[in-house]
């Protein structure tokens, strides 16, 4: 594993019982939020561990970029209260640091009868929550995008929004380094053991272009590994409590004609889906792109946008954007959202929590969308849970 020279000298030189006060397992936009807050608490030195040569390289990087307004998660979950609270915090951080961003909003239209119901119901929810959302009379959608097709209603969502998440990624990861905090690249964590009366956890890692084995200590451990999540969890609890992922791809299209609209265009969430449908988002220059689909599939590696994939793609699309032109659409990338439940295990929910018997470990499991919008208050959520201060 290696550290920069400044850690690595602080290491060696320091005279104290453990490495490092903290460490985060995995370097995606949720873990490097968390480092930040934990590195910015005084006295505790923070270590991110990271199996990539860069970081956000999984589903941090691979997303549609969005700002989720916290529209469908129920109301007493927590993807809901983290999403709400997200929101807010990251389009604060993004005027603070200058991060590319825009509150664009977002049109949830519907074609059917039972489709306008779900609208309904989600607008019900979103007053309950206070969050803001709007019927957009036909007549008026149509004079402001005449390119898309609601056959019986449009929910509009005015604080949904679009980040550039590359450049949020980066400036986490200065914000890190700034508060003195440092990330071990390249670095897979090979196994975890808890010290002897619960001082705290030795990690052995390997670093992949050295070929070397390498063995830390820190007080508390944080999984944040994404993809890699389960696997951790695995690695501290016992075997009754181990959990397995389940991989949903979603497969996108790039555009290359004009943008078919100047906002988001979702269409109305059904039942049965692992997402939220294939959607129009735009990126910051206005370039449209459709996606994700929903493919379960056995490995996270499994990233290829296959061409089989275009026409389902494509039906979908002409469902609210009827004139879209097949030619124009070319496979782009796809991303991965690790879940908890398989095809027929319905809604699962963020898992951030101290675990019983392991008071210094604070696990996350599922965090997939909202996670990016979600990023910051998680990292606030756990730095509580660190400090015991809930």
């Amino acid at each position: 594993m290696k550290l920069t020279p400044s850690l690595r000298t602080s290491v060696a030189a320091a005279s104290r019982r453990l490495d490092f006060t903290h460490a985060v397992i995995g370097g995606g936009v949720v873990g490097l939020a968390v480092a930040r807050r934990l590195a910015e608490r005084a006295g505790g030195e923070t270590l991110v561990i990271e199996r990539h040569e860069n970081v956000g390289r999984e589903s941090s990087s691979r997303n549609s970029e969005v700002i989720h307004a916290g529209l469908y998660y129920g109301k007493d979950s927590l993807k809901t209260k983290l999403c709400i609270e997200g929101r807010e915090r990251l389009y604060d951080l993004c005027e603070r640091w200058n991060i590319p961003h825009k509150k664009c909003g977002k049109w949830i239209v519907a074609q059917t009868p039972q489709q306008l119901e779900k609208l309904q119901q989600i607008h019900a929810l979103s007053n309950d929550l206070n969050v803001p959302t709007s019927f957009i009379p036909l007549p008026k959608a149509s004079a402001l995008e005449p390119l898309i097709r609601a056959r019986t209603g449009i929910l509009e969502s005015p604080t949904t929004g679009i980040i550039d998440s590359h450049t949020y990624i980066q400036a986490l990861l200065g914000a890190l380094s700034s508060a003195g905090g440092d990330i071990a690249l390249n670095t897979s964590l090979t196994s975890i053991r808890a010290l002897p009366d619960s001082a705290g956890w030795k990690l052995t890692t390997l670093d992949a272009a050295a070929g070397e084995e390498s063995t830390i200590t820190a007080a508390t451990l944080v999984n944040a590994a994404g993809l890699g999540a389960c696997e951790v969890n695995n690695m501290v609890l016992p075997r009754e409590r181990h959990r397995k992922a389940h991989y949903a791809k979603g497969s996108y299209f790039s555009y290359s004609g004009a943008a078919p609209a100047s906002r988001l265009i979702y269409p109305a969430p059904e039942p049965d889906l692992a997402g939220l449908g294939t959607h129009l988002t735009l990126d910051m220059v206005g370039q449209a792109r459709f996606g994700p689909d929903v493919e379960w599939v056995s490995s996270a590696d499994d990233l290829d946008v296959e061409e089989g994939r275009k026409p389902g793609a494509v039906k979908a699309i002409r469902e609210f954007v009827p004139g879209i032109e097949e030619g124009r659409l070319r496979g782009d990338y796809a991303g991965m959202r690790a879940k908890l439940g398989g095809m027929e295990e319905g809604f699962q929910d963020f898992v951030v929590r101290r675990e019983e018997g392991c008071e210094a470990f604070v696990n996350l499991l599922g965090i997939e969308s909202p996670g990016l919008t979600s990023s910051l208050a998680i990292a606030e959520m756990v730095v509580r849970l660190v400090y015991k201060e809930e």
